[in-house]
């Protein structure tokens, strides 16, 4: 693409992260950042995403005045829900990970009857639910959002990030949260 331009925003850049190196501004974007950024308003848009995200977006490009013919969509999120556990496969029984015990809140897998102290080397419940070997799904890491969401029977979690699709009243995403006390999860 001979005219090609890019420009990338994090939302929560990292520490690590450089700004004008590794991404162009912090924030998300929207309207206001492509009117700054001289974007014309009848270019072509191409949205990817959860449908909340491109309802947002799409809204967003009409109120700025771009037509609707240019704006073209492709659902990157959520399909039927799957059940953990309940596919056909030789499994290992749950177990608490292997290394040193964590020393952080308590995390229930109500349906394994596993309960394990949160600690490192873990950035997310869904890895602490597979170093267990607690029955879970996920396709975040292939590009499916929400097949982690999973019900929080007690307790609360935080996001790393806020997801741009939420799950569901009384449901968590595994992939991108963590405890914030002692939880029980339905895995």
């Amino acid at each position: 693409m001979p005219r090609a331009h890019s420009h990338i925003r994090y939302s929560a850049p990292g520490l690590g992260d450089r700004p004008g190196v590794d991404f162009d501004a912090p924030g998300r974007l929207g309207a206001p950042v492509l009117a700054e950024l001289g974007v014309p308003r009848d270019a072509d848009f191409y949205l990817c995403g959860p449908a909340a995200f491109m309802a947002d977006w799409s809204a967003g490009l009409t109120a700025w005045g771009a037509p609707g013919e240019r704006i073209h969509t492709e659902v990157f999120g959520p399909e039927a829900a799957l059940t953990p556990g309940v596919a056909a496969c030789p499994r290992k029984p749950p177990h608490p990970p292997t290394g040193p015990a964590g020393s952080g809140p308590l995390v229930s897998f109500a349906r394994s009857g596993l309960n394990v102290r949160w600690g490192p080397p873990f950035k997310s419940l869904l890895e602490l639910a597979e170093a267990c070997d607690a029955p879970v799904r996920w396709s975040c890491r292939t590009g499916v959002c929400h097949n982690c969401e999973t019900a929080l029977l007690a307790g609360g979690v935080r996001y790393q990030l806020d997801p741009l699709d939420p799950p569901a009243a009384g449901n968590v995403l595994i992939c991108c949260s963590q405890p914030q006390g002692d939880i029980a999860l339905d895995l």
